[in-house]
């Protein structure tokens, strides 16, 4: 958790944000986005922990675990298109702030160096996802090729 805040946000920017918002709380299991969905809003998590998981034929795998001033819907809302993940409520609560983005578009018309530091902040977010999933990229290609080596030493 913490790798997905909008770090140079300030006091000032969450009070103009804020007032664009609406709490909203889910259960345990609930969906806060569903995937495949319209990107039309971003949540901030206040309170509670949520997951990330992209649904496969059969199965869902978590990617990432979201605690509170995390942000989730933000790649949809950058691409104006649909959700790639759903997110889910981990914990008997989770309340949200939730924002329209064509809310938050129009504070960001408004207040253009807010907006020049939201999308910072996202680069951000962003950048440290990529990394992770780099990493956690590597490690399965190096395990994957453990496991072959050790395959080919078995029969040869």
């Amino acid at each position: 958790m913490g790798a997905n805040r909008l770090l140079y946000l300030n006091k000032d920017d969450w009070v103009l944000i804020n007032a664009k918002t609406q709490r909203r709380t889910y259960k345990l299991g609930e969906e806060i986005i569903r995937q495949g969905s319209l990107g039309d809003r971003m949540h901030v998590i206040r309170r509670g922990e949520a997951s990330v998981e992209l649904a496969g034929t059969s199965s869902r795998a978590v990617v990432a675990t979201l605690g509170p001033e995390d942000i989730c819907g933000d790649m949809a809302f950058l691409e104006k298109g649909r959700t790639t993940a759903a997110v889910i409520a981990k914990s008997a609560e989770v309340e949200t702030d939730e924002i329209m983005a064509n809310d938050l578009r129009e504070i960001f018309d408004a207040f253009p160096r807010l907006a020049s530091r939201f999308y910072m902040s996202l680069a951000i977010v962003l950048a440290v996802r990529l990394r992770h999933t780099s990493r956690e990229l590597a490690r399965e290609m190096s395990e994957a090729d453990r496991r072959s080596n050790q395959e080919k030493m078995r029969f040869s």
